[in-house]
C-alpha cells in the first residue's frame, strides 16, 4: 500500500503537509538538482523543513548569479530546520535524502520509529538504497505525486551492551549492519557467538558482521556474504578474514537473539552501526536482535531491487553476447 499525501484546503488553495530534506553529499557539485527539488516542492505547495547542518552547508556553498551579487537561494523563503530526532515533526509525510546510500543511513538516525518514508535521490556513486538518479529527479517526483510508487519495508538490527556503558546513547540500531572489529592491534580477536543462548562458534578473525538483508549488498557482500532479498526476515552472520577456512557466512531467522563475547589483546574493541563507530570495554557483552521498528523506502516499478542488481552489479549482462 502506498502512503498517500494528506491534503486540506487553506484559503481556497490546496495545501499539503510538511516534507523534510536531508543531504550529506557536497551540494556545490550538483546545486542545480537541489534547486529543481525545491522548485517542484514549492510549486506543489509543500512545507519544506531542512536538516539544519545541511541547510547551513547549502547557504555556505551557494553560488552567486552571473550578474550582480544576488545569491541563488535569495529568492526562496527561509526554511524551517530540524537538528535531531526529537525536533523532527511527526507531521512529516516523506523525507527526501540527497546524496547516496550513506546519506540514507544517516537519515535513519533522525527518523527512527516515526515511520516517515524515505525518497532517496542518488547524487553519489552506487545507489542500492538511493535509487532515484538526480538526472531523472523531475520524472520520479511526478511519479510520486501521482501515487505510482510502493513502500519497501526494511528491518533493522539492534544491539544492547551488558553492562550498559551508555556509549550508544540511544543510537543502538543499524539499517545495514553491526560490525564487531579489533582495535589498536593487527592481531586477530576471538568472538564467541551464541544463538538464543546455544553456543554457535568461536570466530577467530579480524571481526564479525551481523547484517540485515538490506546490508547484504554492503560490507557483508565485500566479505563474501550472500545477497539476500531486502524484505526477507533474516540476519547474515559473516566473519571478516576468518583464520579457520571452514567458517562460512550463515543466514539465520531474525527472531534469534545473538549474544557475542569478545576476547582481544587490547582492553577495548570496536563496534560500528552503519557509519557510526564506538569503543567498547573488553568485558562488555553484546546482545543483538531485531529492532522494534522498520524503515520505509519509496520504490518505483523500474527501480526495484532486482532491477538495481541488474543495473549496479550487471546481472544478466555478458560482453560475449
Amino acid at each position: 500500500m502506498c502512503k498517500k499525501i494528506h491534503v486540506y484546503l487553506s484559503s481556497n488553495r490546496l495545501f499539503m503537509k510538511k516534507v523534510a530534506v536531508y543531504g550529506y553529499y557536497r551540494p556545490e557539485k550538483s546545486f542545480t538538482y537541489l534547486l529543481l527539488l525545491l522548485d517542484i516542492l514549492l510549486k506543489k505547495e509543500y512545507q519544506i523543513v531542512f536538516q539544519k547542518d545541511f541547510y547551513n552547508k547549502l547557504l555556505r556553498h551557494q553560488t552567486k548569479l552571473s550578474e550582480g551579487t544576488e545569491y541563488l537561494l535569495d529568492s526562496y523563503p527561509k526554511f524551517d530546520t530540524f537538528s535531531s530526532y526529537e525536533d523532527l515533526s511527526d507531521e512529516i509525510e516523506v523525507m527526501f535524502t540527497y546524496g547516496g546510500d550513506g546519506t540514507i543511513l544517516r537519515a535513519v538516525t533522525f527518523i527512527r520509529d516515526k515511520n516517515i518514508p524515505v525518497f532517496g535521490i542518488n547524487a553519489g556513486r552506487l545507489g542500492f538504497l538511493a535509487t532515484v538518479p538526480k538526472e531523472l529527479l523531475e520524472k520520479y517526483l511526478y511519479e510520486f505525486f501521482d501515487g505510482n510508487y510502493s513502500l519497501s519495508s526494511r528491518n533493522l538490527v539492534a544491539v544492547h551492551a551488558h553492562p550498559n556503558t551508555g556509549v550508544l546513547n540511544g543510537l543502538n540500531f543499524a539499517l545495514n549492519e553491526l560490525v564487531v572489529n579489533r582495535k589498536n592491534t593487527t592481531a586477530m580477536i576471538s568472538i564467541d557467538a551464541y544463538l538464543d543462548n546455544e553456543y554457535l562458534s568461536t570466530y577467530w578473525a579480524d571481526g564479525l558482521i551481523i547484517s540485515t538483508p538490506t546490508g547484504s549488498t554492503a560490507y557483508s557482500l565485500s566479505c563474501g556474504g550472500p545477497i539476500v532479498m531486502p524484505e526477507s526476515e533474516n540476519f547474515i552472520i559473516n566473519p571478516i578474514a576468518p583464520h579457520n577456512l571452514t567458517v562460512r557466512p550463515l543466514i539465520i531467522p531474525n527472531n534469534f537473539k545473538i549474544r557475542l563475547k569478545v576476547d582481544s589483546r587490547e582492553p577495548e574493541y570496536l563496534i560500528s552501526l552503519d557509519s557510526r563507530v564506538y569503543s567498547m570495554p573488553l568485558e562488555t557483552e553484546l546482545e543483538v536482535s531485531l529492532a522494534n521498528f522498520k524503515i520505509q523506502l519509496v520504490q518505483f516499478e523500474d527501480n526495484t531491487f532486482i532491477k538495481t542488481l541488474q543495473k549496479k552489479l550487471f546481472w544478466g549482462k555478458d560482453e560475449r553476447n
